[in-house]
């Protein structure tokens, strides 16, 4: 079985909520982030650098959730076999996980930064009911968990941007989001 390891409140709250959409069993081995856990050899194996989210899959471990996102997105059949359709999704997992995390801080940079890129994901989620356009998919996984931190964690008024927070609402009202993003939470 898959194994995820994460601290509560961690990014592997992302991972869990697209285990969750994708309806894979995985066991959450929930590392004492406080206690340094992650400092210790044995969790150091799977991860040098130290943090989480970390899976191991089989023979495979990998951490970044973004790098995560993906590799599940490929094994279970998620990404397009098309290059380009897939350099699509690749872009808006990176973008999320990179550019936008990035504008998120430090906090007195944050009310300069967010809103150009706020605007790029409005005009990008016009006519459209997900970031790629009518389907869900691991592009949005990334994006939207971003975006929902952005008013979980910061408060951030998403109403100049109507098309966003109708998608990350849209977001929130699916289960997989409730038991993976929101119930790892806690």
């Amino acid at each position: 079985m898959l194994k995820l390891y994460g601290g509560a409140k961690s990014r592997a709250s992302i991972v869990r909520w697209y285990l969750e959409e994708l309806g894979i069993p995985y066991e959450f081995v929930l590392i004492d982030l406080q206690a340094g856990e992650q400092h210790q050899p044995e969790f150091l194996k799977l991860n040098p650098m130290g943090k989480v989210p970390v899976i191991v899959d089989g023979d495979v471990v990998l951490w970044e959730s973004g790098a995560i996102l993906l590799y599940l997105a490929q094994v279970h059949g998620e990404l397009p076999k098309d290059a380009a359709a897939a350099a699509q999704v690749y872009q808006w997992v990176l973008f999320a996980n990179s550019t936008l995390t990035q504008a998120m801080f430090p906090a007195e940079t944050r009310d300069r930064q967010l809103p150009p890129l706020l605007k790029g994901i409005e005009t990008a989620l016009m006519g459209q009911s997900y970031i790629l356009g009518k389907d869900f998919s691991v592009a949005d996984v990334a994006l939207g968990s971003m975006l929902a931190y952005l008013q979980m964690l910061f408060q951030v008024d998403l109403s100049p941007y109507p098309a966003v927070a109708d998608y990350v609402a849209r977001l929130q009202q699916r289960p997989a989001f409730q038991k993976g993003l929101m119930g790892a939470r806690a």
